[in-house]
């Protein structure tokens, strides 16, 4: 039962932290910037202002869909995203843009999440079910689930610091090249500032069950 009200707890604040960043994009979507760039020219300004005129901008389906590929170097948009002048567009595209400077720069917390990422999802799709085995069969699985189900949650948390950097640089280089206002600054700070709360509701969800495993397997043993 307690397993089940933690599931519960943990869904809720990522249902309210979505909620809250999809109600925030779509208040800020029907607000258009003065200088009436477009998310795709502002991706596109400051890829090409920072070096990275290889780095392409392609258009992407779904909503909330943006993303920087790394591996390929392009950063994704949204339709929504791509075509629209408002500050929601522009923050999102900017931030997207913020990941791909810092993939120039050799950001560390960007280089280290993308090395765990592949084993951060091999543990998180059968670590659980190691540990499970492990409580009923050998508690030596147990907590080799536990080490393999703890490389999901550390990619969470190495997550939080990457996100908040691209906003910052997202931030500063939409301010110092003009491309928003000080007026339009707070509205795309909130937007940058409702996204960034989903990663650190989905950090505090996977820690918050890492810790719940942890009690679960220490209790086991006894």
């Amino acid at each position: 039962m307690s397993y089940f009200v933690l599931i519960l707890v943990v869904m809720l604040m990522m249902g309210l932290a979505s909620q809250n960043v999809q109600m925030t994009f779509k208040r800020f979507s029907q607000v258009p910037i003065r200088k009436r760039i477009s998310g795709a020219q502002a991706a596109r300004y400051i890829l090409d202002s920072n070096g990275l005129h290889h780095v392409a901008v392609e258009r992407v389906h779904g909503n909330l869909t943006d993303h920087y590929d790394p591996r390929s170097k392009v950063l994704r948009l949204s339709e929504p995203v791509y075509d629209s002048y408002s500050i929601s567009a522009v923050g999102v595209a900017a931030h997207e843009a913020g990941h791909a400077i810092q993939d120039k720069d050799g950001y560390g917390p960007l280089k280290l999440r993308q090395g765990l990422i592949p084993l951060a999802n091999f543990g998180s799709q059968i670590g659980l079910y190691v540990m499970v085995f492990g409580m009923m069969i050998a508690p030596l699985f147990g907590w080799i689930g536990f080490i393999l189900y703890s490389l999901g949650v550390l990619a969470a948390v190495i997550t939080l610091p990457v996100e908040f950097n691209a906003s910052s640089r997202a931030l500063a280089q939409l301010t110092n090249y003009g491309i928003i206002s000080t007026e339009e600054y707070t509205g795309t700070k909130k937007v940058l500032n409702a996204a960034a709360l989903t990663y650190v509701a989905a950090a505090l969800g996977a820690i918050m069950t890492l810790i719940y495993w942890l009690m679960v397997l220490y209790n086991n043993r006894e």
